[in-house]
């Protein structure tokens, strides 16, 4: 079996429910149990959080999973340098995607768009708003052809 990637996109702000949480740990597990092994993360907001919660959880039962942070910042690759919420504990590896720009608004959506180009499967939690960072992902997304779950509809 090949292994797979996914990736997590949603809004910073969201309500998180007992059934979201339910239909992303039924997503997740399916995942895994077709071959995805590899998840990254952006970390930036709620819905990240929530993912992150649920992947971890499912890392006990499932342990070859690997739960990988894209920094946006290759600072942060080391060790000092790196924002204290970020445990080392949390994550099997920390990477850094070479971005073309250099702002933090347009290295955030760069590192979005490769993160995404990494990924075989994207989950989205993510309504149409033109001004979200979310949908500027999901939008790339659906241009890259990708295999994308949104989980808001």
């Amino acid at each position: 079996m090949t292994t797979k990637s996914c990736s997590f996109f949603g809004h910073r702000e969201i309500e998180i429910s007992n059934e979201l949480e339910h239909k992303l740990f039924m997503t997740s597990e399916s995942l895994i149990n077709n071959g995805c092994k590899i998840f990254y993360f952006g970390g930036f907001g709620e819905f990240d959080d929530l993912c992150h919660k649920v992947v971890s959880e499912l890392k006990e039962k499932y342990p070859h999973v690997q739960r990988i942070y894209c920094l946006s910042d290759p600072r942060h690759l080391q060790r000092n340098k790196r924002p204290k919420w970020l445990r080392n504990e949390d994550y099997e590896e920390f990477i850094y995607l070479d971005l073309e720009f250099d702002w933090w608004y347009q290295r955030i959506y760069y590192r979005n768009c490769a993160m995404i180009d990494r990924s075989d499967i994207i989950i989205f939690y993510v309504e149409e708003r033109e001004q979200s960072g979310a949908y500027k992902a999901y939008k790339y997304a659906k241009k890259k052809r990708k295999n994308i779950i949104n989980l808001y509809s």
